[in-house]
């Protein structure tokens, strides 16, 4: 019913700042191995200078010959190289920065957090009384949950359905066809696209979460049901926590009962019979196109 899930890249944000950090340590080890064959290859040039072609052979400040305070001041230098690629790069580098950083941005967090709480107990601010969804917020449309669930509620596993059954994708896009559709987050993103002729409504606590133009973005179902409340019939289409928190509030299910129990990881609430009443029932038995066999199922609310 939902499509395949999107491709995901293989290696995700830390894991490439790992591998940038180990090629960054490369860089330097390789450097320092260089600057450390160049000042052996350097001193004992120096030394073949003196002794061996007379470079420099009467320069000796304070009885020590020039080259000794040559390669000394090498000897120097390397270290210093050594200490900043095996210990200040390592070990108080651009990360040993960040963490400080983190560290200080928390620190003044808790700060904050505690002078609020300060500020709200000796200066509390009126409460605002925040309407409960009801049935009156939708009491113009007809509230449909749409599902093809096994004989356990089974409906998905890995944000993917576990059959394929075609009349079910025929029945769920003739059902749906010009109406809204409210999801959540994971299931929009199991579609390869927004579907046709469908407005989509996605429910997500993200932030900065980013949707294609003409896809309806909210914070909660309710803002859900606000934005279908022109069309007659808007369908909730999943995931498992969408339709639990929409089954109060529905009028209709139109469900696709999977006669087999599945494992998976999302589920479906379990049907009431005192409140709701079956009005339909369509048996299908599995054939060369539908592995298992399976019942359209309509409910209303009693």
């Amino acid at each position: 019913m939902f499509g395949k899930k999107k491709d995901r890249p293989l290696i995700d944000k830390e894991q490439l700042e790992l591998i940038k950090t180990a090629q960054k340590r490369i860089k330097q080890k390789k450097s320092l191995y260089i600057h450390f064959v160049l000042f052996l290859i350097g001193s004992v040039a120096m030394i073949v200078a003196s002794l061996v072609i007379g470079v420099g052979e009467t320069l000796k400040p304070f009885g020590i010959d020039w080259f000794v305070y040559a390669i000394i001041a090498w000897l120097l230098i390397f270290l210093y190289h050594a200490f900043n690629v095996y210990f200040t790069h390592k070990f108080l580098g651009d990360t040993w920065e960040q963490e400080q950083l983190n560290k200080l941005v928390e620190k003044q967090k808790t700060r904050i957090a505690k002078l609020q709480q300060q500020v709200d107990k000796e200066h509390p601010l009126p409460t605002e009384k925040k309407t409960p969804i009801t049935k009156t917020t939708s009491k113009k449309s007809e509230i449909t949950l749409i599902v093809a669930a096994g004989e356990n509620d089974a409906i998905g596993k890995n944000n993917q359905l576990i059959w394929h059954l075609s009349d079910d994708l025929k029945r769920f896009k003739k059902l749906t066809n010009g109406h809204h559709i409210i999801m959540g987050r994971k299931t929009f993103e199991s579609f390869p696209k927004p579907l046709p002729n469908r407005i989509h409504i996605v429910i997500s606590r993200q932030e900065n979460y980013q949707v294609p133009s003409g896809v309806i973005l909210v914070n909660n179902l309710e803002d859900a049901f606000d934005a279908a409340k022109s069309d007659k019939q808007p369908f909730v289409i999943g995931g498992g926590e969408i339709y639990k928190q929409a089954m109060p509030f529905a009028d209709k299910i139109e469900l696709t009962r999977v006669h087999e129990n599945f494992e998976a990881d999302t589920s479906f609430p379990k049907i009431d019979s005192n409140i709701w009443k079956e009005t339909s029932n369509t048996y299908h038995a599995k054939d060369k196109n539908h592995q298992y066999d399976f019942s359209f199922i309509t409910y209303l609310r009693k």
